[in-house]
């Protein structure tokens, strides 16, 4: 009876870590992280996942007592991995949500506001299309099997007691600085575009003060943002897929890094 109880506590303790690695990354990667997904089903879809990951984790893993101080730290080394590789990941999606802003703000539709179930709160209408644009991209190029690729590779460059990868949880912290700005650069013609028009008017405005131009500039802004937006969604689908494929470039170097260290 004791070995069976040992038997069955060490397959428990070879499940429960990359469980918690599993549910963590689920919990904040983009589409599966959101709020119109609830927390029983991501741990539902955990499940399976840790269980065709519990080769891979024991593979590397160092030795942990199952009831212990260790395993305690073990838990909370595994939450917080899963946790920044899912934020990782979420950048992506964290720029085109700024963006959608900043076209809001510019073609003045920020006033327009939905209800957006993917976050959980309202948002504008140009931001919850370029999140309903940017989802269909992410299962057109089969992004929840990325997860499960990258969710594999990570148990051998950072393996289970192996401690925190902290040069990766700070190169997180630095790319959130990559997110305003590739949000900006994308941002840019209708930025400008909009800028363009209210200089025109101003100076129209200053020339024939009469006219009293500025009552159409609102309209006239709107407009041409609008024909700037038609322009610009049909790349915005090609700069996503290009800034995913940069992101797991860098996950990719840094589980090099931390695996050949």
């Amino acid at each position: 009876m004791d070995l069976a109880f040992t038997d069955i506590l060490l397959w428990l303790s070879a499940f429960w870590w990359p469980f918690c690695r599993t549910l963590a990354l689920f919990a904040t990667a983009p589409m599966i992280g959101e709020a119109m997904v609830p927390m029983s089903v991501r741990a539902l879809l955990a499940l399976p996942v840790a269980v065709v990951m519990m080769p891979i984790s024991q593979a590397t893993a160092h030795a942990v007592e199952p009831l212990s101080l260790q395993a305690i730290a073990a838990t909370a080394e595994q939450g917080l991995i899963g946790l920044g590789i899912g934020l990782t990941l979420h950048l992506a999606m964290g720029v085109i949500t700024t963006l959608g802003f900043l076209l809001s703000s510019q073609l003045g539709l920020a006033m327009a506001v939905l209800n957006d179930p993917l976050n959980g709160s309202s948002s504008d209408v140009i931001t919850a299309l370029v999140n309903v644009l940017c989802m269909l991209v992410f299962f057109g190029m089969d992004g929840h099997l990325l997860f499960v690729s990258v969710l594999g590779r990570s148990f051998s460059a950072w393996p289970v007691g192996g401690g925190l990868p902290w040069l990766t949880l700070q190169g997180l912290a630095y790319n959130l600085g990559w997110v305003f700005s590739a949000a900006m650069l994308l941002a840019l013609p209708v930025v400008a575009g909009a800028l363009v028009v209210q200089v025109g008017m101003g100076f129209l405005n200053r020339a024939s003060p009469a006219l009293n131009l500025f009552s159409l500039g609102y309209t006239l802004i709107t407009l041409i943002g609008l024909f700037m937006l038609s322009q610009v969604l049909s790349s915005i689908p090609s700069h996503y897929i290009r800034m995913t494929e940069q992101l797991l470039d860098g996950l990719s170097q840094a589980m090099k890094a931390s695996h050949g260290g």
